[in-house]
């Protein structure tokens, strides 16, 4: 029996709810609500106790705000003895398309302060995250806008598809590792 550590990012307060930025957020909601868990605000984060197929899942939404999200993600690492190989960190990601998820098992932050945060307090960029497409669908002097706007009305179906499926690569990294996973859901297109 494995223990990992899921972490979705977002910020608190709902101003920042079903933002893009918050997609960690939503995908952690969806995790718990399958497996038939809940949310309790404890040190740093919202936290659900979970289970699938024999391992234990934590899985936490960082009450950090973003650019802290390193804060919650060692604290609870620390706490439940969690190796950093399984961990997985959900992020939102400009630089893919709505249509796509992308798992790595290590990757710089690409300018994303959420990742910047836990690499700076890891001392590493070598822990597996879950990119959230986006997409980059903004005019110029318009990213900030765009990442903490609410997704238009057209994208939900997506989206809701793509947080569905983002639980699939959690519960596939769970159970055949990452290296499987990847292979798996890469390269694949999400559409309705």
């Amino acid at each position: 029996m494995a223990k990992f550590l899921i972490a979705g990012l977002g910020n608190i307060g709902t101003e920042y709810a079903a933002t893009r930025h918050n997609i960690g957020f939503d995908v952690a909601d969806y995790l718990a609500f399958k497996l038939a868990g809940s949310f309790k605000l404890e040190r740093h984060a919202f936290v659900a106790g979970l289970k699938y197929k024999g391992n234990i899942i934590v899985c936490i939404k960082p009450t950090t705000y973003m650019n802290e999200s390193g804060k919650a993600v060692k604290y609870w690492m620390d706490k439940e003895k969690i190796s950093i190989e399984n961990i997985l960190v959900v992020v939102d990601d400009l630089a893919l398309p709505l249509s796509k998820l992308r798992l790595r098992g290590s990757g710089s932050d690409a300018g994303h302060n959420g990742l910047k945060s836990i690499q700076e307090i890891l001392g590493t960029n070598a822990y597996p995250k879950l990119r959230f497409g986006i997409g980059n669908n903004f005019a110029k002097g318009m990213q900030v806008d765009f990442v903490l706007g609410k997704w238009f009305p057209e994208e939900l179906p997506l989206v809701r598809l793509k947080i569905e499926k983002s639980v699939e690569v959690i519960e596939s990294f769970i159970t055949t590792g990452i290296e499987r996973t990847m292979s798996q859901y890469n390269k694949s297109e999400i559409s309705l």
